[in-house]
């Protein structure tokens, strides 16, 4: 099956591609490496020739919410108009669990994204996740004399988990907003997780562990992203994944 991905240079992008490749599909990467620019549009339409299906991985780094907002609402609508002319028959999108909870600036970009996808003119499905185990890495790869560790409870998934179920979504039929995923270990505290990977790493700075000011933060430290319905689960513990961590050549 030929599938399109959308951020497929990314951290999850590159997990969704090399899923796709195991399992014997034709990803089609869309990323400016490749020619493909989402926010102008740039290449799309040539990109998507032929292609069946469309995940869409995509990001930006940024917690505000004006650019968060502006880059999902016009990569979206620019991959959903593209993949309409092109007949495309199913858009999967990656979302966060408690996405709707939480009045924070980068998740009203993502509520967009939500809503432009279930009332698109693609089929799709919109799968809500929760923070991977490898956010942990990315707080720690952060640069700087101390290492800030946001509080939060969460549900940790791996992201190779979820790149296998996007794929399973995309070669199924359209759901609309499907059953969140979620890690196989409940209640984490984040920066703690944070704490485990910096000792087995070596990383001697000082942790902080904060919390987001205000009601963001009182829900993240709450629980506000932890699933609250029952569904699909990864295999991968935080525990196993840093074991794996530190095996990693």
């Amino acid at each position: 099956m030929r599938i399109a991905v959308a951020g497929g240079t990314g951290w999850t992008g590159r997990s969704v591609v090399e899923v796709l490749r195991e399992r014997g599909d034709d990803p089609v990467v869309l990323a400016r490496s490749t020619g493909v620019d989402l926010v102008t549009g740039r290449g799309l339409a040539g990109a998507l020739d032929g292609v069946e299906a469309v995940v869409d991985v995509s990001n930006i780094m940024t917690v505000r919410r004006k650019p968060a907002v502006a880059f999902f609402a016009t990569a979206t609508a620019h991959l959903l108009a593209a993949g309409a002319q092109a007949g495309v028959g199913h858009h999967v999108a990656l979302s966060i669990v408690g996405v709707d909870r939480v009045d924070y600036g980068y998740y009203e970009g993502k509520r967009r994204q939500e809503e432009l996808v279930l009332a698109g003119p693609v089929p799709g499905t919109v799968l809500r996740a929760t923070q991977f185990h490898e956010f942990a890495a990315q707080t720690l790869a952060r640069k700087g004399p101390l290492v800030i560790a946001p509080k939060m409870l969460s549900q940790p998934v791996a992201v190779r988990d979820v790149a296998a179920h996007l794929v399973d979504l995309a070669h199924g039929r359209p759901l609309g907003l499907a059953p969140e995923l979620a890690g196989p270990e409940q209640h984490l505290k984040m920066d703690e997780m944070v704490r485990r990977l910096r000792t087995a790493r070596g990383d001697r700075r000082p942790l902080v562990a904060v919390a987001l000011p205000g009601a963001v933060g009182k829900a993240m430290t709450s629980g506000a992203l932890l699933p609250t319905e029952p569904g699909p689960r990864g295999t991968q513990t935080f525990d196993e994944w840093l074991t794996a961590d530190r095996t990693a050549p």
